[in-house]
Order: C-alpha cells, then sequence, then structure tokens
C-alpha cells in the first residue's frame, strides 16, 4: 500500500524542517509549500491526501484556501497555526477544515490527529452501518440506539443530534454547524439552546454524565463524538 501523501502549507522554515523528517518517520510522504497559491496548485497536481494548513501565509490568509477548496473538493485539512482566538478556530471549522491545531504542537497529536482525518474522509459515507462507541451502539438504518443492549429512548432532535456527531466522529464540529443543521439557519446562534439538548443527550447516552466520554466538549468551539470502537 502506498502512504499517505500530506501537503504540508507552511511559511516557517523551521516548522518545514521539523515536520518534514517526523511526518516521513510516521509513514507519510510529505509535499511541501510555502504560500497559498503553491497550496492550491499542489492540490490540483500532487493529488495529497490531506492538507496540514497554516493560517498566516504570506500571500492570502489560510481561510481563503480552505473555502477554496472545498468549492471543488473535500480532502482533509487540518489546520496548524498560532493563531488561538476561538473566532478563528470557528471560522475556519465552519469552512470546512477537519481540525484545528494550535502552536506550539506535540508530533504525537498531530499524527493523531492525522490518522483520525483520514479515517473519517475514508468512510464519509460509511455511516448506514452499525457504529459503536464504547457502550452504546447507534443503528442509522433501524434508527435505534442502545446503551449497554437497553435501547435508548430519543426525541427526534436528540437523534438527529447524536447522528450529526457520529457522521463526523473524531472531529469537532462547532456550534453553529450543530444548530443550523438539526435546527435550521435561524437558530444558529441560539449557544443555550444546544448546550441543554446536549446536556440531555448526555444524561441518557453516558456512563456519567458529569465526566462525558462519548459526547466531548470542545470549550467555546463546539463538540467532539468519540471515534468509534
Amino acid at each position: 500500500m502506498n502512504p499517505s501523501r500530506i501537503l504540508v502549507v507552511d511559511d516557517e522554515p523551521q516548522i518545514q524542517r521539523f515536520l518534514k523528517p517526523s511526518l516521513a518517520a510516521a509513514g507519510y510522504e510529505v509535499i511541501e509549500a510555502v504560500n497559498g497559491a503553491e497550496a492550491l496548485k499542489f492540490v490540483a497536481t500532487q493529488a495529497p491526501d490531506l492538507v496540514i494548513l497554516d493560517l498566516g501565509l504570506p500571500d492570502m490568509d489560510g481561510k481563503a484556501i480552505i473555502a477554496s477548496l472545498r468549492a471543488w473538493s473535500d480532502i482533509p485539512i487540518v489546520i496548524l497555526s498560532a493563531r488561538d482566538r476561538e473566532s478563528e478556530k470557528i471560522e475556519a471549522l465552519d469552512l470546512g477544515a477537519d481540525d484545528y491545531i494550535e502552536k506550539p504542537f506535540g508530533i504525537g497529536e498531530l499524527t493523531a490527529r492525522i490518522r483520525t482525518a483520514l479515517r473519517h474522509h475514508g468512510r464519509r459515507d460509511a455511516i448506514s452501518s452499525v457504529m459503536d462507541v464504547d457502550d452504546l451502539r447507534i443503528d442509522p438504518i433501524k434508527r435505534l440506539v442502545t446503551r449497554a443492549g437497553e435501547i435508548v429512548h430519543l426525541t427526534p432532535k436528540e437523534y438527529d443530534l447524536l447522528l450529526l456527531l457520529a457522521r463526523h466522529a473524531g472531529r469537532v464540529v462547532t456550534h453553529r454547524t450543530l444548530l443550523t443543521s438539526v435546527w435550521g439557519p435561524a437558530h444558529g446562534q441560539d449557544m443555550h439552546y444546544l448546550r441543554v439538548f446536549i446536556g440531555q443527550l448526555r444524561q441518557k447516552i453516558e456512563r456519567d454524565p458529569t465526566q462525558p466520554q462519548i459526547v466531548r466538549t470542545e470549550p467555546g468551539v463546539g463538540y467532539r463524538m468519540a471515534e468509534p470502537d
């Protein structure tokens, strides 16, 4: 099997010098780009399997690259940036990035997020099958959810919320994406509404709702469902 090819888009030489051997040691083939124009060209011509993208590039903002790529490609995009404002994370994720890691970072965390993004991309259309997370089982065909073999009775909105998180298991899903997808565009800012439903959902699916392991909070950004077993 050929190694996954990763495009690293960053204009900091020290980041490139660190990432290329580190990712190669993890079994990936690495392509490098130092600006947005190169990034867009290389995605079109070099067929990478995933993009690691810095937001602060010399010729364009990284968010413009996300928007441009999402107009024609579903390639996984992992943001690696020193920008730590929640608004930056939310905007990048809402534009279509798969994940967001702040600099400074650990290579172990980065490679774990890469593996998750690649797995999610591979099964993006495969949620028609049963999914097991911890002792929770989601059967989309039967619209049936069980925990430790017992049926979990969910309201229609609770089920829709759970299924949306399951479709993006391992990835952070922003508050706005959850609200607009489940309740419609008019509810895009109803944060309290979402917190109430997440709380209700956790009461029904978590072993200990005060220490959730299935639906985890990404503070200020959204929620991330644990990957299936």
